[in-house]
């Protein structure tokens, strides 16, 4: 994503008509949905095998869901001379309270956490999590018809024309990803969940080739398709080794502040330029990659020299990379059977 935002402000306009770029912008469309389709993975996934985790962490996980709030945003803030040109008016409203992936992930994890805490069942909670997966991309369309006319902070996040990542279809990705991770812990880690992701993700891209396909930002044939290549690129990190997974891990737990940090330094902040309003759009494609590597580089520097300072340790949600089994009881575990 960092790679991606980088290119997209900096690339000259004669490269973006390059073939080969216009075939990266396509492939750069998975990169959003599976960006929502992680973290709900991660959220389930590092709740262990206690039906009570859910409980004993709900006041952790609010309070993380805040703080994608705030920081969604805030990185969003226009500065003080915008904002005494503009007014308080919908105009103004509408840059401030711009829906974008952080508030989407921030929700979804409220309610999703909620949701963990009532549902105490494996299949109470896979019920639950599959209504909201399907339930919520299905009432897309019907849910921007019926916010029109409210609030523009309620629209951006609802769903409007011209939303970046409102709830309705958005959400839905968080939740395929969270009841993916659910039904995973029913298998063993590594190759077995792999394989059932690759399983997922082709099973639903075979579906969507049989349906209508459609574009629009309502559409729960897009959401299927793009949760499809989401499981193809989970389970083929499952099946990597857990040494490549483990070299990838600290980048894994700083990916919020590397995000986070990355946006105003690539497209401005509070009236302040970022490289898009400096270098962008000049640069060819490999000075361009040179630039987002170093951001990324610099950025996750940042982000550890934090963790730190404060003295931090990673979170579960962010190192769990293989949903955890459900444990054995009763008499399969008495007989040696295994789920």
């Amino acid at each position: 994503m960092v790679l991606g935002h980088t290119l997209d402000a900096l690339l000259s306009p004669e490269l973006r008509a390059d073939e080969w770029i216009q075939r990266y912008w396509e492939l750069r469309g998975v990169t959003a949905p599976l960006f929502l389709l992680v973290a709900g993975f991660a959220v389930v996934a590092a709740l262990g095998t206690s039906q009570e985790s859910a409980g004993r962490t709900f006041g952790r996980r609010a309070r993380r869901a805040l703080l994608l709030l705030f920081l969604g945003y805030l990185v969003h803030w226009p500065g003080w001379d915008t904002a005494h040109a503009l007014g308080w008016g919908e105009p103004l409203r509408s840059l401030v309270f711009a829906f974008d992936a952080l508030q989407s992930i921030a929700v979804s994890l409220l309610v999703g956490a909620a949701v963990l805490v009532m549902a105490r069942g494996t299949w109470t909670r896979a019920l639950a999590l599959a209504v909201l997966a399907v339930g919520i991309p299905l009432a897309s369309t019907w849910m921007w018809g019926a916010a029109t006319g409210w609030p523009v902070e309620l629209r951006q996040a609802v769903g409007m024309p011209g939303a970046r990542f409102p709830l309705f279809p958005w959400a839905g990705f968080f939740f395929a990803g969270a009841l993916a991770a659910h039904l995973l812990r029913l298998l063993r880690p590594g190759w077995p969940q792999g394989l059932a992701l690759l399983a997922l993700g082709a099973g639903l891209l075979l579906l969507t080739r049989q349906l209508p396909s459609d574009w629009s930002p309502t559409s729960a044939w897009l959401v299927a398709f793009r949760v499809g290549q989401g499981f193809l690129v989970l389970g083929a990190i499952n099946l990597l080794p857990r040494v490549i997974s483990g070299l990838l891990a600290p980048l894994g737990r700083a990916s919020l502040w590397v995000y986070v940090l990355h946006l105003p330094l690539v497209y401005g902040w509070a009236g302040t330029a970022g490289l898009a309003g400096r270098l962008g759009p000049t640069l060819g494609l490999l000075p361009a990659l040179g630039v987002g590597l170093a951001l990324l580089a610099v950025c996750f520097a940042v982000a550890r020299l934090w963790n730190l300072v404060r003295g931090g340790r990673p979170s579960s949600d962010a190192t769990t990379w293989r949903a955890r089994p459900v444990p054995l009881v009763g008499a399969a575990l008495r007989s040696g059977q295994r789920i």
